[in-house]
């Protein structure tokens, strides 16, 4: 009995440790998770043991997983929002404006951004960097161009800066739009009528080179309808007047419908013709 005793020992020790596995492997079984990345969203993985995984983004589908593993799912759709600001002009007058930024976030830099920035990214990057360069830029206008001339120049320069801004920070800017830009009252109504008196003197002006061109063409008219007179007066002879003149009465003697009399001749040398019409 006493050699047996330590194989008794063994075995006791061998089937204790393959018990433990066993709960080990079914407690791991019974406790795996599982989360459904959906439509248009990627997910950045998270272990207690090796933390934040850099190297790969989840994407769509049905992911089962440990429970000492977290996903962390993002929207990786173009997003948009709207943003009131302030910003003042190059003369100090307050100008309210809204403003929309349309974003998505680098799905192949995800888990950077996470470790970077988290969840929260727009608010703590992209947010600061639109409303800096919406203060910075309008800055540099007037209010009357503003509110006309220059808000397209406007809206290209702050969509660039924030797209640069955020170009090394694993977002994407695709638009900036300025939706409305709004002043006091007193100054949309000064502008407005400044904008309407430019507009009466351009029309003015269109109307005096209207009348100007119609003066010259009259006068060119005029000019040609002189030189024609001129030109066929000089052309006209008595010799050439006669010789029309006895053409038309041939025309006229042979005509079905006219009777004639010729009686002499007038004193530019031509017959008298005489008849019913």
């Amino acid at each position: 009995m006493a050699n047996n005793y330590p194989n008794v020992t063994k075995t006791i020790t061998r089937f204790g440790i393959i018990g433990f596995i066993a709960i080990i492997v079914v407690l791991v079984i019974g406790g795996m998770m599982s989360s459904t990345i959906r439509s248009g969203e990627s997910a950045v993985r998270y272990s207690v043991f090796g933390g934040t995984n850099l190297d790969k983004t989840f994407g769509e589908g049905l992911k089962v997983f440990p429970p000492w593993v977290t996903l962390i799912r993002y929207d990786v759709r173009v997003q948009e929002r709207l943003e009131e600001l302030e910003a003042l002009s190059n003369n100090g007058l307050t100008i309210n404006m809204e403003v929309s930024i349309r974003w998505k976030p680098e799905t192949s830099s995800l888990p950077l951004l996470h470790t970077t920035f988290g969840q929260d990214y727009y608010r703590k990057l992209v947010q600061p960097e639109l409303r800096s360069a919406v203060r910075e830029i309008v800055g540099q206008y007037t209010p009357e161009e503003l509110y006309s001339s220059k808000r397209t120049e406007l809206q290209t320069q702050i969509f660039e800066q924030v797209q640069s801004s955020v170009s090394d920070q694993y977002v994407e800017i695709s638009a900036v739009l300025i939706r409305d830009v709004r002043l006091p009252a007193q100054i949309k109504a000064a502008i407005e009528r400044k904008l309407q008196e430019e507009q009466e003197a351009e029309r003015y002006e269109f109307t005096i080179q209207k009348e100007r061109l119609e003066a010259e063409r009259k006068e060119i008219e005029a000019t040609g309808q002189a030189e024609y007179q001129r030109i066929i007066t000089q052309s006209l002879s008595n010799t050439f007047l006669r010789f029309k003149g006895i053409e038309a009465t041939q025309q006229l003697a042979d005509s079905p419908n006219s009777k004639t009399v010729i009686i002499g001749s007038g004193n530019d040398g031509l017959p008298i013709i005489l008849g019913n019409q």
